[in-house]
């Protein structure tokens, strides 16, 4: 082999081995692009009929010395069903992004999307209607949170009224 084709080859490999690093550091361009994740703050909207067609699930825990059993949906669920979390796992900016939960009374609590990712935090979040067999009364509801595993109630936020997603910025 020739020294000019000696380095051809060399420079044709390195090139083939650079384009290889960099598509693989896409981090999955594929999937980002088939639903793109939102960048801007996003209103989730607790809209009954979308909440309805989203799958039930339990929850159970003790705020201030009542004993709770809840049904209702996973906050993941909803903020991805509302357009403000991809269903794909977080990566990057997605990662600096939080669910700021509102009450009527003017309580606020935070989550980080990286904590109710499943595939990260996996924290369980219930928004609920309904406990012990009944709707929640009016000083609790309409809406309210359970987070199951917490030490405290702290972000069992009650009278919810809305949930809205941004960057940590």
């Amino acid at each position: 082999m020739r020294h000019t084709d000696a380095r051809l080859l060399s420079l044709s490999l390195l090139l083939t081995v650079a384009f290889a690093a960099q598509a693989q550091h896409r981090h999955g361009d594929a999937e980002s692009k088939a639903a793109p994740a939102p960048t801007g703050p996003v209103e989730v909207a607790l809209d009954e009929a979308l909440i309805a067609r989203l799958p039930q699930v339990k929850a159970e825990g003790e705020a201030h010395g009542r004993k709770l059993s809840c049904e209702g949906v996973a906050l993941v669920e909803l903020l991805r069903a509302s357009a403000a979390m991809p269903a794909a796992p977080l990566r990057g900016a997605q990662l600096a992004r939080v669910a700021q939960v509102r009450a009527r009374d003017g309580y606020r609590a935070a989550f980080s999307l990286g904590e109710l990712d499943p595939s990260l935090g996996n924290r369980p979040v219930v928004l609920t209607r309904r406990c012990n067999g009944a709707d929640l009364p009016a000083e609790d509801g309409p809406w309210r949170l359970i987070v199951p595993g917490e030490s405290r109630p702290a972000r069992w936020v009650r009278q919810v009224e809305s949930i809205r997603v941004s960057g940590a910025d």
